[in-house]
């Protein structure tokens, strides 16, 4: 090898050893952050899973709770979960323990203080809520509940509203619309058809609804 060639490699290792020393804590730096952002996401899992578990113990309690009858330590339960997916759900057995006590009016204020972005439990919330405005007097209410709702329950719920207030010939196409949306070994499907007799309409042979 040429002495050309050493020098050229010894002074190659020598800008390498002081770009080192003078980098050397940022290199360090850069790691620890590294290091830290790895332990950072696998801490923030293991809290948000730790949360998770917790909710569901609370929510849990909440049920236990209202099975009991203790609504009143159910309810303090039941705020704990704010801000949880278990909110919406401890809110609706809360709401059916005081519809099936008698309170309505505490049922319809538990209904009316859940706040979901899930749509299937916004739906069950305005359809329950609806039943107990309808049993209230307030079947106008009701129908605007269930204004953007395309489900059976939903419109055999809209068919009572409209029965309530008088308007059978919209009730029957309301309980109509229900038994389309059925099936025909569906337990639900006998109480729409007997609520379309009611309403003065004719249920469907099984042929004809399949």
């Amino acid at each position: 090898m040429a002495i050309d060639d050493l020098l050229d490699e010894h002074e190659q290792s020598e800008r390498v050893r002081d770009w080192l020393r003078n980098n050397a804590a940022g290199l360090i730096g850069g790691v620890a952050l590294g290091l830290g952002a790895i332990y950072g996401w696998y801490w923030w899992q293991d809290q948000g899973e730790a949360k998770r578990l917790k909710a569901s113990d609370d929510y849990q309690a909440v049920v236990e709770q209202v099975q009991a009858g203790k609504l009143k330590e159910a309810q303090a339960k039941a705020a704990i979960l704010k801000d949880t997916p278990f909110a919406a759900l401890a809110a609706l057995d809360l709401a059916k323990a005081h519809a099936d006590g008698g309170k309505r009016d505490d049922a319809i204020a538990a209904l009316r203080a859940i706040k979901t972005d899930d749509t299937a439990i916004a739906a069950v919330v305005s359809q329950r809520l609806a039943r107990l405005l309808i049993d209230g007097g307030k079947s106008e209410e009701a129908l605007t509940l269930l204004t953007s709702i395309d489900d059976p329950v939903a419109h055999e719920v809209r068919g009572d509203a409209l029965f309530a207030l008088g308007r059978k010939d919209q009730a029957r196409e309301a309980y109509n619309k229900a038994l389309v949306q059925l099936d025909v070994a569906a337990p639900q499907r006998r109480l729409v058809e007997l609520k379309l007799s009611q309403a003065g309409g004719t249920p469907p042979k099984p042929d004809a609804a399949s």
